[in-house]
């Protein structure tokens, strides 16, 4: 309890916990998209059953790996080398999991230029699985942002309560803009597309991460951010041009 009042009266602990909680809004913010993406294509009585589970997953994850702080810290730990270049088991996992991202994203957008055409499934089996398959990709994906998360918030401070803190807070802003995200996101087929840009070039970034090539976070969300912007200008042209025509 001492320990927790000396925390709570520092203000370098206060500072630590804002830059901290900003920095996991900002990371959940790929967990979030590919969420929203995935969780579109199932059965629209199913997609909010889904991203809850997805979201809540990810806070149970993410509260998990900070009780086994010291065993993260191993994870950074050399396992092999190859060709001169040292592999740990974080590094495996952020490879995986950008390939993974790569791959899905990618034949998403085969299936966004080239759909197939299906027989709508009706069955309550066919449905089952298609959902217990969207929840399962989600925690693998869930379980890569999750070490990352873990990682970088273990690099910035050292107090296990501001970490606590910060994984919380980004998790529940994660919850509440899951719903608006997803809606905005099936409401304009353009921005899927975008949006599965994004998850190639965050799946990049995880797979050059892996190989230890550190590509600065800010240069990515701020590429995503122009990019999100000028989409934005797009649908609002779009929609002026629509009002115009129905108006004349």
């Amino acid at each position: 309890m001492e320990y927790l009042l000396e925390l709570a009266a520092s203000p370098a602990a206060w500072a630590a916990l804002a830059t901290l909680v900003a920095m996991e809004i900002v990371l959940g913010i790929d967990n979030l998209i590919f969420i929203s993406i995935l969780t579109n294509k199932l059965p629209a009585q199913f997609r909010t059953k889904a991203r809850r589970i997805g979201i809540s997953m990810a806070l149970v994850l993410r509260l998990a790996l900070l009780s086994t702080v010291a065993f993260i810290v191993t994870l950074t730990e050399p396992v092999f080398e190859v060709a001169g270049q040292a592999f740990s088991w974080k590094d495996m996992i952020l490879i995986a999991g950008g390939l993974f991202l790569v791959w899905k994203a990618t034949t998403e957008i085969h299936h966004s230029v080239d759909p197939v055409s299906k027989q709508e499934d009706t069955a309550s089996g066919q449905i089952a699985i298609g959902f217990t398959a969207a929840i399962a990709q989600i925690l693998m994906l869930d379980l890569v942002f999750s070490i990352d998360s873990i990682v970088t918030a273990v690099g910035m401070t050292q107090h296990l309560p501001i970490m606590v803190i910060a994984v919380i807070a980004a998790v529940l802003v994660m919850l509440l803009a899951s719903e608006p995200l997803a809606r905005f996101i099936n409401d304009n087929p353009t921005v899927v597309m975008l949006a599965l840009g994004f998850l190639i070039m965050i799946g990049m970034t995880l797979i050059a991460e892996g190989f230890g090539a550190h590509v600065p976070k800010g240069y990515i969300y701020t590429a995503m951010a122009f990019s999100a912007a000028i989409e934005c200008l797009n649908i609002w042209a779009r929609k002026a041009r629509v009002k115009r025509e129905a108006q004349g």
